[in-house]
């Protein structure tokens, strides 16, 4: 009890890990990732950037591939003992960065240039999963694991290859100043029906990884289509007349509200984590149902946005780095891959769209533009990784693989 009173004046180092008190070694990773990934988005936003490279880049460089070469660096700043604690917090961030996508999510903007948007959105999605399929037959010798089922593998590689980051391209195209260009309007339209196609397979996925046989898989689609059914049917109108009542909608979320409704996304998030699905689908779905009209919507993420765009998805990303060993790709073979795989993901998405988009009789020129925003990777697709790492259906190597793609 004394050390822990006199602190550093009776020599506790403030690097040792204490799993009854970890506070101290807690902040210092913070401090460290949102400082070191900050500083690197102040170089590579020069190079137009969005932020999510420069988290991405910065968690690399923090964790074994660079940095890790030192010797105990691993060990004294980042001990694997102490990394659930960022976890938490990363998924606790992510949980409520997926609610804020899902309220940015409007219907109306869906409902315009739905019928070209869904053709590219399909094709974006249905000629890289096909490619990606073919990949994951040659992956599959890579991963050496008889514990994992090869369709099981090849869907989770096909899924992982088909989304578009739709976050990152929203980032994107309001930072290049597109999205009020018919362009980057259809890009953003498409970009949100394969996100939404993303979560449905992804989904399909989790629930077979999870499932320990196929008629498990088929209760858990089941409970989860019934709790999209409870959200809309039941949680949604009584949340429309809370809201109307408190008159958040005219003047902003009381405090109330921000109680009920971030409750409300936790309670979602447990009920498709305890289902098994993954807890970020129950904070996306409640971000679905939250009114576009009126301030409330604008409110909400006012309040929350930048606490999650400056502390967790920094962390996040980082983790996603920390978990990424450059050095498993240490031969020809592992690069060769690499290449294949950023060439299939590249020209799959790039094709499909811009054909599509031709199709529908837009010039050359906007197709091509739309197909290499459809191309964007990003916050979606480490999120779809490190899911199908912890669940032991990729290994680190194919990780590695598929973060460089």
């Amino acid at each position: 009890m004394a050390e822990e009173q006199g602190g550093v004046l009776t020599g506790a180092n403030p690097t040792h890990y204490n799993a009854a008190e970890p506070i101290t070694l807690f902040i210092i990773q913070v401090i460290m990732i949102i400082f070191f990934t900050r500083i690197l988005h102040v170089i590579l936003s020069r190079f137009r950037q969005p932020r999510v490279i420069s988290e991405i880049v910065g968690g690399i460089i923090l964790g074994p591939s660079v940095l890790g070469r030192i010797p105990h660096y691993m060990d004294t700043i980042f001990p694997k003992e102490s990394r659930p604690h960022l976890s938490l917090l990363s998924n606790l961030g992510l949980i409520l960065f997926l609610f804020i996508v899902g309220v940015e999510l409007n219907p109306k903007i869906l409902k315009k240039n739905a019928r070209v948007a869904m053709t590219i959105s399909a094709a974006g999605i249905i000629l890289p999963f096909a490619l990606g399929i073919g990949v994951g037959y040659g992956l599959y010798r890579v991963m050496d694991n008889d514990n994992v089922s090869f369709f099981t593998f090849i869907l989770f590689i096909g899924v992982a290859m088909s989304i578009t980051a739709f976050p990152v391209l929203a980032r994107i195209l309001s930072e290049l100043q597109l999205l009020r260009t018919p362009v980057g309007v259809t890009a953003l339209t498409a970009g949100v029906g394969d996100d939404v196609a993303a979560w449905v397979l992804l989904a399909l996925v989790v629930s077979i990884i999870n499932a320990s046989s196929s008629l498990t898989a088929l209760y858990i689609f089941l409970l989860a289509v019934a709790w999209v059914t409870v959200v809309f049917v039941v949680i949604r109108p009584i949340l429309l007349k809370l809201i109307v009542r408190t008159g958040s909608n005219d003047n902003g979320p009381t405090v109330t509200m921000m109680a009920i409704t971030l409750s409300l996304v936790l309670i979602s998030s447990f009920v498709t984590s305890i289902i098994g699905v993954h807890a970020i689908f129950g904070g996306f779905l409640m971000g679905v149902i939250i009114p576009h009209e009126g301030g409330f919507a604008l409110g909400i993420t006012e309040k929350i946005e930048d606490l999650i765009s400056v502390l967790f998805l920094p962390i996040y990303f980082a983790l996603s780095g920390l978990k990424t060993e450059i050095g498993l790709l240490n031969d020809g073979e592992a690069w060769g891959w690499v290449i294949l795989v950023i060439i299939v993901a590249m020209f799959g998405k790039i094709s499909g769209a811009t054909l599509a988009a031709r199709f529908n009789k837009l010039t050359w020129r906007e197709s091509l533009t739309i197909g290499v925003f459809m191309s964007c990777k990003g916050l979606v697709e480490l999120i779809v990784l490190n899911i199908g790492l912890d669940a032991k259906v990729i290994n680190a190597k194919v990780f590695v693989i598929m973060v460089a793609m």
